[in-house]
C-alpha cells in the first residue's frame, strides 16, 4: 500500500476563496436551453416553462454564477433578438453550431430561471460581429434605471427594475478560426478595450472578462495573452481560460494526470498577468476566469454524424457526453487544482450545466438526473467555501503516456467559515489503496466527522433515468489509524474534520 503524507496550518493560506469558481455555462447549443432548463408543457413546468426538476437540480449544486448566452454562439448573436414579445423575435441561422436559433427563451426568461435556481448571470457580448456599441447598449438595457431609448425599451418589455447584471465576458475565444469575426490579438484588444470602457461608463459597478487564448495548444497562446492584456489591463479586471480533457485512448492513468497541464496552464496565464502589471508599474491584479472547463470527447463523433443528417435543426442533442466514473475522478482532480490555485482562480464554469457536456441531464418530456461528473462539483461548492490551505503533500510519483513525476494522490484543503476544516482528496491508483498521513496539529483538538469516498469498481460506469445512483459518494465511517485515513484505489474523497465538543 503507498503512503503519502499532508501537513496543514491554518496560517498558510492560499487565499480566500471566491464563490464563483463554482459556476457554469448554459449557451444556445443542443438541448442546454430546450428541453433543458426551458421545457413548455413539461410536467415539472411553471408558468414560464421552466423546468422545476432541473432548478431543483441546480440549486442543489449551489452555482453561484452561469456563464450566457455562449460560447461560440454569441459571436454571431444580435442580443435585441432575444428581448421583446417572443411572438415578434426572430429565428436566426446559428453558424457556430449549423443550427436554427428561435430565440423564444431569451435575456430576461435567462434572469428569471437565474433567480428560481439561485444563481447570477455572467452575460456575454458579442465582439465577433458586432462591438462596443451593441455591448454599451444591452448594459444600459440592462442596469440602467430609466429614462433612456434602452433602458426604457426594459420597463416596456416587462422589467421596470434593473435587471443587475454585474458580470460581463467580452466575447468569446476570440483568436479561434472557427469563431465568427475572429481577431487579431491587436484587432481585438483594441475592440475589447474600447468596448469594456464604453460599459463601464454606462455602469462603473460591472466586472469585465476579457478573452485568453482559446487554449495552450493554439500558436497564438501567451502572445495573444501578453498583447491582450498590454492593451486592456487599464479597462479589465480578469482574463478568461478555456481547458477541456479527454480520453480517447483509453489511457486512464495519463487522463488522470491531465490536473498537470491545468496547473501549469494556469500557473502560466497568471504569470503573464503579474508580467503586464509590472510593466504597467500598475496596482491592481488581473485575476483568471476559467470559464469553460470540463471533460469533452465522448460525443463527437456522434455529433458529426448529426449534422449530416439534420443540417440547420432546431435544439439538436449535440455534445451529449455521458460521464463515466473515471470522469468524475477528473472533475474531482480539475477542482483541487483550482482550489490550490485559489489566489489567481477567481471564477470558473463547468461548461456546460445541462444536456450539452454537463453535469445534469433531462429526457424530453421525462425525467432529469445527475451525471458522475455532478458529484464531486457538487460536494465542493457545498464544502469548499472559506479560506484555501496551502497543502504540504507528499506523495509516491508515477510516469504516464504524457506526463512525469504524477502524484499518486493529490489534495486540496479549506478552512470553512464555521472552522470546519475539509480535505478533498483524489488516490490516481487503479489497483492500489492509499494511505494518507495527516498532520493537522495546527488545528488543535478537532474531530474526524466524517468520510465520504466516490468509488466504483467500473471505470466506465454510468449514472441513466433508469439508474441514475449507480455512481455516488457514499459516507463510511471516519477512521484515523496512527494519524493515518485510507483511500481507496480510484477514489475521490471528501474529509471533514470538527472542533471537539
Amino acid at each position: 500500500m503507498k503512503t503519502a503524507s499532508l501537513i496543514l496550518d491554518k496560517d498558510f493560506v492560499i487565499s480566500q476563496i471566491d464563490p464563483r469558481i463554482y459556476g457554469s455555462f448554459i449557451e444556445h447549443l443542443g438541448r442546454a436551453v430546450y428541453t433543458g432548463i426551458y421545457e413548455p408543457g413539461h410536467p415539472s413546468a411553471d408558468e414560464e416553462g421552466l423546468r422545476g426538476d432541473v432548478i431543483e437540480l441546480v440549486r442543489r449544486l449551489g452555482v453561484p454564477v452561469v456563464r450566457y448566452p455562449g460560447g461560440n454562439f454569441v459571436s454571431g448573436f444580435n442580443w435585441e433578438d432575444s428581448v421583446g414579445p417572443v411572438r415578434d423575435r426572430p429565428a436566426r441561422l446559428d453558424l457556430a453550431w449549423k443550427t436554427t436559433e428561435t430565440n423564444a427563451f431569451g435575456l430576461h426568461e435567462f434572469v428569471s430561471w437565474c433567480k428560481k435556481a439561485g444563481t447570477s448571470p455572467m452575460y456575454a457580448v458579442n465582439l465577433g460581429t458586432r462591438g462596443p456599441d451593441a455591448a454599451r447598449a444591452v448594459v444600459e438595457y440592462a442596469n440602467h434605471p430609466s429614462g433612456t431609448y434602452y433602458s426604457d425599451l426594459r420597463v416596456k418589455n416587462g422589467a421596470k427594475d434593473p435587471l443587475g447584471i454585474k458580470l460581463w465576458c467580452l466575447g468569446n475565444e476570440m483568436d479561434g478560426p472557427w469563431q465568427m469575426g475572429a481577431k487579431t490579438a491587436q484587432e481585438y484588444a483594441r475592440t475589447a478595450h474600447e468596448a469594456s470602457k464604453l460599459m463601464k461608463w454606462v455602469d462603473g459597478s460591472i466586472e469585465t472578462v476579457v478573452c485568453g487564448s482559446s487554449g495552450s495548444g493554439m500558436p497564438t497562446f501567451g502572445e495573444w495573452e501578453y498583447r491582450v492584456l498590454d492593451e486592456c489591463y487599464d479597462s479589465v479586471d480578469y482574463i478568461s481560460l478555456h481547458r477541456y480533457y479527454g480520453n480517447p485512448h483509453n489511457d486512464t492513468p495519463d487522463f488522470l494526470a491531465s490536473t498537470m497541464d491545468l496547473d501549469a496552464f494556469i500557473r502560466t496565464v497568471g504569470s503573464i498577468c503579474d508580467t503586464i502589471k509590472g510593466k504597467k508599474h500598475g496596482k491592481k491584479d488581473i485575476r483568471l476566469s476559467l470559464d469553460e472547463w470540463n471533460v469533452w470527447y465522448h460525443s463527437q463523433q456522434q455529433d458529426q454524424e448529426l449534422y449530416k443528417r439534420q443540417p440547420w435543426g432546431q435544439a439538436l442533442p449535440l455534445l451529449e457526453d455521458v460521464y463515466n466514473f473515471e470522469d468524475a475522478l477528473l472533475v474531482g482532480l480539475m477542482l483541487i487544482t483550482i482550489l490550490n490555485n485559489a489566489d489567481k482562480v477567481k471564477i470558473a464554469c463547468m461548461a456546460q450545466l445541462v444536456n450539452v457536456i454537463a453535469p445534469i441531464m433531462t429526457r424530453a418530456g421525462g425525467g432529469a438526473w445527475a451525471q458522475t461528473i455532478y458529484y464531486p462539483l457538487m460536494q465542493a461548492s457545498l464544502y469548499g467555501r472559506g479560506r484555501a490551505l496551502k497543502p504540504v503533500l507528499q506523495s509516491p510519483k508515477h510516469d504516464t503516456t504524457h506526463y512525469s513525476s504524477v502524484p499518486t494522490v493529490d489534495a486540496a484543503a479549506v478552512e470553512n467559515e464555521d472552522g470546519t476544516l475539509t480535505i478533498f482528496a483524489v488516490n490516481r491508483s487503479l489497483t492500489e489503496d492509499a494511505l494518507l498521513q495527516l498532520d493537522l496539529r495546527a488545528f488543535g483538538e478537532i474531530r474526524f466527522a466524517s468520510h465520504s469516498v466516490m468509488h466504483h469498481d467500473d471505470m466506465k460506469a454510468v449514472n441513466t433515468e433508469a439508474a441514475p445512483d449507480a455512481v455516488l459518494p457514499r459516507k463510511i465511517s471516519p477512521q484515523l489509524t496512527d494519524g493515518a485515513v485510507r483511500l481507496p484505489a480510484a477514489s475521490w474523497n471528501v474529509l471533514r474534520f470538527t472542533k471537539q465538543g
